[in-house]
């Protein structure tokens, strides 16, 4: 049960050696300054943050505010990660409203309230999915992929599209990797 911080963290470091290119689906934080020292559900696994939630010291709002501050202060500020392509400009209501579902006794499933990321070749609705590519940057897709659906039927909270290697990485057989024209090079510190 510990899949949620590995995911979040395999999607958050990917690889590093350049500045990443600014994108302005993000928040434009790139004045460098310090990372928080310490995350409070940096540990902590599916199982631990559900029974948090299902005590009520916790609600998936809060958690998934937490993870965009988080975000936040690694990804262009401090480190300068350059993890995420796009935040979903709807995780916080999302968010609410599995809230609001579980105070009715309604979960959808084992992900009720989990945030989580996806790599940008996943179509999630409403952020683009662009390969990592310029030339789909503002490519919509109609529909979420069959396995965004699921994800969000077991109640998942879809945080944002991070960066990936360019038509992961089927373009040469010696490209960098971890880098894309829309999200530029991700780092690894």
């Amino acid at each position: 049960m510990r899949l949620l911080p590995a995911l979040l963290l395999c999607g958050a470091l990917a690889g590093c050696r350049y500045a990443a290119l600014p994108d302005t689906a993000l928040s434009d934080t790139t004045a460098t300054s310090p990372a928080p020292a310490t995350f409070a559900h940096a540990e902590a696994d599916i199982a631990t943050l559900q029974a948090q939630m299902a005590r009520g010291t916790l609600d998936s709002a809060g958690l998934t505010a937490a993870y965009l501050q988080r975000i936040d202060a690694l990804d262009r500020r401090g480190p300068a990660l350059h993890a995420l392509i796009e935040r979903n400009p709807q995780a916080l209501d999302e968010a609410r409203q599995l809230d609001a579902e579980r105070r009715t006794g309604h979960l959808r499933g084992p992900l009720h309230g989990i945030p989580l990321v996806l790599k940008d070749n996943i179509d999630a609705r409403p952020m683009a999915n662009s390969a990592g590519s310029l030339a789909l940057a503002g490519f919509h897709p109609p529909r979420d992929a069959f396995l965004v659906q699921r994800l969000r039927q077991a109640g998942a909270v879809i945080l944002g599209k991070s960066n990936l290697s360019e038509w992961a990485n089927f373009r040469a057989s010696k490209s960098s990797s971890g880098w894309s024209a829309r999200g530029g090079q991700t780092c690894n510190p």
